[in-house]
């Protein structure tokens, strides 16, 4: 089993549908009298909390880094874990399956059950006042009741659409303003996020089974002597993978003790 490579792209899929919730942030100053004087739309790239925290260390003077400091405010987003979730598991012989041409005929391609995970997600905001971060925070907090539902199309190929959760837990807060005036200030918000995914095995096909035949004998030597030999077909026998089909069952007692021989397709 483990060494088939299979890669379905399930997690860097629900990764990428989760940055682009947050990818128009929005925030805008004004003057004294109302009117909009500035308007920006919020950066945003996938990198940790400390790597932001780290640059915001080193470029901490105002006076000397102007020029190259990091631009605020910024949004950073990161999974931060993965744990199964036993209370959503489902009949792991179930098959989603889809049937296509193949150069042989109809194929039938399934995928069995997936396997329910809770994908944890870090979002955070970067930002040098207050108001801004009230800005960017309150932009995001009244699509979550406590949970916003994202489409994922986790298996292309058999047209499997999932439509994941991702709940709100809890949000924490940290204002670095200390030190001189001369120092940057990093007001950081941090959302704490829960996406309740599923992820697929790998993928497999077969061609449609036409026939069954099965030999029920008395002794115990291979190939078996016949005695008994039940046949299953399709019904109709011109069904194909993707048909709505029957199936017609024969049987036949011999006592000529002959055995079914699988090279030749014969008795002997």
């Amino acid at each position: 089993m483990f060494g088939t490579h299979f890669y379905n792209q399930g997690l860097r899929k629900l990764t990428i549908g989760f940055g682009q919730l947050f990818n128009n942030i929005m925030v805008q100053t004004k003057t004294g009298s109302g009117a909009v004087d500035k308007r920006m739309r919020i950066p945003l790239a996938y990198a940790p909390k400390k790597k932001f925290i780290a640059r915001l260390d080193q470029q901490a003077n105002l006076q000397q880094d102007r020029e190259f400091a990091i631009t605020l405010p910024r949004l950073g987003f990161e999974l931060t874990g993965l744990e199964y979730d036993g209370s959503r598991k489902i009949n792991k012989l179930q098959k989603m399956i889809k049937v296509k041409e193949g150069e042989e005929g109809k194929v039938q391609h399934y995928n069995y059950a997936p396997v329910p995970y809770n994908v944890t997600y870090s979002l955070y905001s970067f930002t040098a006042t207050a108001e801004n971060g009230l800005q960017i925070v309150e932009q995001i907090l009244p699509y979550f009741q406590p949970d916003y539902t994202v489409t994922v199309n986790m298996i292309p190929d058999l047209d499997i659409k999932r439509d994941v959760p991702i709940i709100l837990k809890n949000i924490n807060y940290e204002d670095t303003y200390d030190g001189s005036f001369t120092k940057r200030r990093a007001v950081i918000y941090t959302l704490n996020f829960v996406a309740k995914t599923y992820l697929y095995g790998p993928m497999s096909n077969a061609k449609a089974i036409k026939e069954v035949q099965s030999d029920i004998g008395a002794d115990t030597d291979a190939p078996l002597a016949r005695d008994e030999r039940i046949i299953i077909v399709p019904n109709p026998t011109t069904a194909d993978a993707d048909d709505d089909f029957g199936f017609t069952t024969s049987i036949t007692f011999y006592a000529d003790s002959k055995r079914y021989n699988p090279g030749t397709d014969s008795d002997t």
